[in-house]
């Protein structure tokens, strides 16, 4: 919790040490408050014994007092205030920080956090640690403030009552302590279970096409309720073991102020102390165990707000793996070429690779495609390129400098990626597409559209201005993959690179996409997965993989004579007489 204070601004202090010196200033004034309270009381007991009293006497205490209890009420709102600015202040530019981080990750960070993770940590935990602020701010100033002051009020008033209040205090002591071992270590396993649970939630409304297709809704109500039930087991026990605090709290307060009149009356009668002084004195008491009834409440959140700040500290800490190099200056015989130099690749902590001595060179303009079965390594091979992960052993090089060397927004710019599942994001297809470049012009746009194939966009109610949901998911497959790739077409990367882009593609479609690319970007180098052979047949170059190793490199017709494994693959889509 403490390291996150680093990301407090100047502006956050100065406003941190004016809630300080207001609270000293707020409790400085209730006890001002009690003392001409004792003054009204002493006066009326003046009276009683026969002292002459006026009203004018008792008003000019009186306003005293309502001045007093005005500051207090203007402090209070000031110190709310500030503390509430500081918290929020703070919240904001966490989830600010925490949202910059989490996009500067690689592959292997994500898989370390899970995105329902992420997500609590972002709001729940975040939330946490603003009450925590606020709560700190609040009660963690005030009550050792109000415990010196009342404390120096009563010391030596007496002794009978200063034994009677440290009597209370340590019955309420040991009420906290014993709530605080039980409680909060079921805390932390709260922010745990609220992961599960939105990694449930999440799941099920992600693949709820899945799940109505299956019939499943009854297994996923099953797999949501336990975890639902697990978490509300965790909270009802703390709820249930907090909810002791509050009573036994009061009844120590009101057994304090009972027992107090008690001894009071028992040492008026025999003169020890005035009636006033026991008035004041039960006062002071109470301040001093709101101080620490105050302390308790912070037991209850400061644990939970350690916890939540654990968990983003985790990854504010977390540094990714994929970092900016010192930066390359390329040239122009080298632009556009891709090569592979014995690349051997395998996913943190596991044992095998999932690519071995991986060996190849496109040049610009090139068009090279990879073909192979199910798992053979292909997506991965190619997000090696954009450093979604580094190669294990071996060098991949973009414009003849090694990818490691890059700063990655320089890498990003030559680079235009399609993903095997295309995702669009919330707004209009025109906003979707400049998310390549934000310059570009609406003839480009059409341009890049009518390339891909994605003529369907003029027959939209709007056009390019249709609204897009969230992922894509009031267009088809289809037809978020062709919007997918005219967004890597806008961006005019030097190399383009297609992860099996063309699969929710019927074959016409297919083939006139690919003639477009051919027709109108010449210069740029294209990186081709695929599954069928209709897709790659034209590519320069095809490498075949199976197992993660290369059984095959070459054209299409080098192949059919040389690869036993591609010619089972383009035998098992093709004729013998298409594949001529």
């Amino acid at each position: 919790m403490l390291k996150l204070l680093k990301y407090f601004k100047f502006i956050d202090w100065i406003l941190s040490i004016l809630v300080v010196g207001v609270i000293v200033f707020q409790v400085y004034l209730e006890m001002e408050l009690i003392e001409y309270m004792g003054n009204i009381i002493s006066l009326i007991q003046q009276h009683a014994q026969g002292a002459e009293l006026t009203s004018q006497a008792l008003w000019d205490v009186g306003w005293k007092m309502i001045l007093i209890a005005l500051g207090i009420c203007v402090s209070v709102i000031v110190v709310n205030f500030m503390a509430s600015m500081v918290a929020a202040r703070f919240s904001k530019k966490l989830r600010t920080t925490i949202f910059s981080k989490v996009n500067s990750f690689s592959m292997e960070e994500m898989n370390k956090f899970s995105t329902a993770s992420l997500i609590t940590r972002s709001t729940n935990d975040i939330k946490q640690v603003e009450q925590t602020i606020f709560m700190t701010l609040r009660m963690a100033i005030t009550a050792p403030v109000m415990a010196c002051f009342a404390i120096s009020k009563i010391i030596g008033s007496s002794v009978e009552l200063s034994w009677t209040t440290a009597g209370a205090l340590l019955v309420m002591i040991l009420l906290v302590l014993f709530l605080f071992f039980v409680a909060v270590p079921k805390f932390s396993q709260i922010q745990k279970k609220t992961d599960k649970i939105n990694n449930v939630t999440r799941e099920n409304l992600t693949g709820l096409r899945v799940v109505r297709a299956y019939n499943a809704e009854k297994e996923q109500e099953e797999k949501f309720e336990v975890v639902n039930k697990d978490l509300t087991k965790t909270n009802l026990f703390v709820n249930r073991v907090m909810a002791l605090m509050w009573p036994g709290l009061e009844l120590i307060m009101n057994g304090l102020t009972i027992a107090i009149y008690w001894v009071g009356a028992y040492l008026i009668n025999v003169s020890a102390i005035e009636y006033y002084t026991m008035v004041t004195f039960t006062q002071y008491a109470m301040h001093v165990l709101m101080s620490f009834m105050f302390i308790s409440m912070l037991f209850v959140f400061i644990p939970r707000g350690v916890v939540s700040g654990r968990r983003i500290n985790e990854v504010l800490s977390t540094k990714s793996k994929i970092s900016d190099g010192e930066g390359v200056s390329t040239t122009e015989e080298n632009k556009g070429t891709v090569e592979f130099k014995n690349v051997s690749f395998k996913y943190p902590d596991a044992e095998e690779y999932v690519l071995k001595d991986i060996s190849f060179k496109v040049n610009k303009g090139e068009t090279i495609a990879f073909i192979g079965s199910t798992g053979s390594g292909k997506s991965t091979l190619i997000n090696l390129i954009p450093r979604f992960f580094d190669a294990t052993e071996g060098e991949v090089l973009v414009d003849g400098e090694d990818v490691k060397q890059y700063k990655i927004k320089e890498l990003n710019k030559k680079l235009g990626y399609v993903p095997q599942k295309g995702y669009l994001f919330s707004g209009t297809i025109k906003s979707n597409l400049l998310y390549g470049n934000k310059n570009a012009t609406d003839e480009e746009l059409e341009m890049c559209l009518k390339i891909s194939q994605a003529n369907f966009v003029k027959k939209l109610e709007g056009g390019i201005d249709y609204e897009i949901a969230q992922g894509g998911t009031n267009v088809s497959g289809g037809q978020r993959q062709r919007l997918s790739i005219a967004r890597a077409l806008v961006k005019k990367p030097e190399i383009l690179i297609f992860d099996d882009s063309f699969s929710a593609l019927d074959y016409k479609t297919d083939k006139n996409l690919r003639k477009a690319l051919k027709k109108h970007t010449k210069d740029a180098t294209k990186i081709i997965v695929a599954q069928r052979i209709g897709t790659i047949i034209d590519a320069d170059k095809i490498v075949v993989l199976d197992e993660g190793k290369m059984v095959g490199y070459g054209t299409h017709d080098e192949l059919l004579k040389s690869c036993e494994v591609y010619k089972e693959i383009a035998l098992s889509q093709l004729s013998q007489e298409e594949l001529k």
